[in-house]
Order: structure tokens, then sequence, then C-alpha cells
């Protein structure tokens, strides 16, 4: 059994890590304004959809049983 089965649940991959970035820049935005890590925000935004996109290859690549 495949660890994603469908699709949508790749997309859910990603979708966390862009949420995680949203909170990584809300957070520090409305605690310590001023104080914002614009690359963290950026790079974890990316990582997001990388991993949202690496996930939905490897799903739509395996074979089906």
């Amino acid at each position: 059994m495949h660890a994603l089965r469908h699709p949508r649940n790749a997309a859910i991959v990603g979708i966390a890590f862009v949420v995680v970035a949203f909170v990584y820049w809300v957070v520090p935005y409305v605690d310590a304004p001023g104080f914002e890590d614009y690359a963290g925000v950026v790079m974890l935004g990316a990582l997001g959809i990388a991993l949202g996109v690496m996930a939905y290859v490897l799903v739509a690549g395996s074979p089906r049983e």
C-alpha cells in the first residue's frame, strides 16, 4: 500500500509546509513587529511547493496495485 493513495493527498503534504510558512511569518509579525524573517518564510514556502510536486510525481509514477 502506498503512503499517498490519491494525488490530492500529495497536495496536503505541500500545503502543510505552506501553512507552517504562514504561521512562521504571522507570529513574529504580531508578537514583535519589525523582526520578520522573510528568508525563512520564502524557504518554507518553496519547500512546501517542492514537496507537494515531488509527492505528486511519486504517486503518479508508482505502479497501481
